[in-house]
């Protein structure tokens, strides 16, 4: 039986291919993100809906949850892709601005949505939370590893909390995703070389890794698999 899917943060990257893979196993999907050019692009190509809004402003949350519940009544799977680090791109100066930046990227657009939404959730349903290797060993001194990390203790805490619903509640952390805006135009093949030898495995890291990490954890064999980080980084927050 197909199911209802919403992916913050579908047009690009991890959320489209996070998209992508629910719909080609036939569920519905909804991707809700700012840009509404890309967002509806992506919706097309993959045969989704697209829902355009600031995930980090409460009206353009609550207009969401509105047009979900009226197309679709309820949902299955949430999925938090939407982020990035506004430090990389060209985001305000000042410490105040820059933290306040990424918090606004990061934890609001994962927080609200998922505040807004819970009551939507049907039972055995799942959400997820894409954070980042950053927030298990840090970030270079950017504010982008510590507002991912603030997402970790919250899916702790929603997963107590809607566990008595057959609720599962979990953390994917990737790591050196290619194929992605997440640097912008930061990336040398210099730094690519380092991200690369920091795995065990030899490789980065590609959206469809995380995607199908993603929907295993919405699969019934993860029913049982909630409150936790999974890391999807080829080894690399071990080090080397």
């Amino acid at each position: 039986m197909a199911r209802t899917i919403v992916v913050s943060g579908g047009g690009t990257g991890i959320g489209r291919a996070v998209a992508a893979r629910f719909a080609a196993g036939g569920d519905r999907v909804a991707v809700v993100g700012r840009r509404a050019g890309v967002l509806e692009k992506a919706a097309g190509e993959i045969g989704g809906t697209a829902l355009p809004a600031d995930l980090s402003d409460p009206a353009g949350v609550e207009r969401v949850r509105a047009e979900l519940a009226e197309r679709f009544g309820s949902i299955d799977v949430l999925v938090n892709a939407a982020g990035g680090n506004a430090e990389y791109h060209g985001g305000p100066g000042g410490v105040l601005e820059r933290w306040t930046s990424n918090f606004r990227a990061n934890v609001l657009t994962s927080v609200l949505p998922t505040e807004a939404l819970r009551d939507l959730l049907n039972p055995s349903g799942r959400v997820v939370f894409i954070s980042s290797v950053a927030a298990l060993r840090g970030s270079g001194g950017t504010s982008y590893g510590p507002m991912k990390a603030a997402l970790h203790p919250y899916a702790f805490d929603l997963a107590a909390a809607l566990g008595p619903r057959g609720i599962t509640v979990n953390v994917v952390a990737p790591g050196f995703i290619e194929d992605t805006e997440f640097f912008g135009g930061s990336m040398t093949d210099e730094r690519r070389a380092a991200l690369v030898a920091q795995t065990h495995t030899g490789r980065a890291g590609t959206p469809g890794d995380v995607a199908e990490t993603v929907h295993w954890l919405a699969s019934p064999g993860a029913g049982h698999v909630t409150a936790q980080i999974v890391q999807v980084n080829g080894g690399a927050e071990r080090g080397r």
